[in-house]
């Protein structure tokens, strides 16, 4: 039913925008009732949303699950490479659309914005939990959603190395920055 109603919603707001589509046109248009889709979802933002709580346990879990003694950016990279099937697995033609949709539209953009800002704050606590310094745990996980972010639009964007190798290779630029040396 969800997926049903995620897939109603891009489709309205890929047509009409985000602005011009109401709640109720996305219930009709997967054939349900208005209520149905307010049982699922608390606003016709939130329809492009879903799943964010569950992302942000899986990679919390995953920091925790890395193993001891790696510094904080090495710690980000094993974790968000446990965790790259997940993002790996997503319906690519789906989440280019969706990127459209927030692309355009101001208050989708801030909204995203505001999900990353709270990853970013699990990601922090997640490493201060490790025994990170708040300073230093605040930039790594900066950083890491910055890497993200970027392997994230060069996936959707049809790149063809698949997840683990676009974030060993985000993270070893990242590493460049730091050290030309390095990469």
């Amino acid at each position: 039913m969800r997926a049903r109603l995620q897939r109603a919603a891009l489709e309205l707001y890929s047509e009409r925008g985000f602005d011009r589509t109401t709640a109720a046109e996305i219930a009709a248009r997967a054939n349900v009732t208005e209520r149905t889709y307010f049982r699922h979802f608390p606003d016709k933002r939130e329809v492009l949303f879903d799943g964010e709580a569950a992302m942000t346990r899986s990679l919390v879990d995953a920091v925790a699950n890395t193993p001891a003694g790696l510094a904080p950016l090495p710690t980000l990279l094993d974790a968000f490479l446990s965790v790259a099937p997940i993002f790996a697995e997503s319906d690519r033609e789906l989440s280019e659309r969706r990127h459209r949709v927030i692309s355009a539209t101001p208050e989708l953009k801030e909204r995203e914005l505001a999900k990353h800002a709270h990853v970013t704050d699990a990601i922090t606590t997640a490493l201060e939990h490790r025994d990170v310094p708040p300073h230093l745990a605040s930039l790594a996980a900066r950083c890491g959603i910055a890497v993200l972010a970027r392997v994230r639009v060069e996936w959707l964007a049809g790149d063809t190395r698949d997840y683990p190798t676009l974030l060993s290779d985000a993270f070893a630029d990242l590493a460049s920055l730091v050290d030309p040396s390095a990469g």
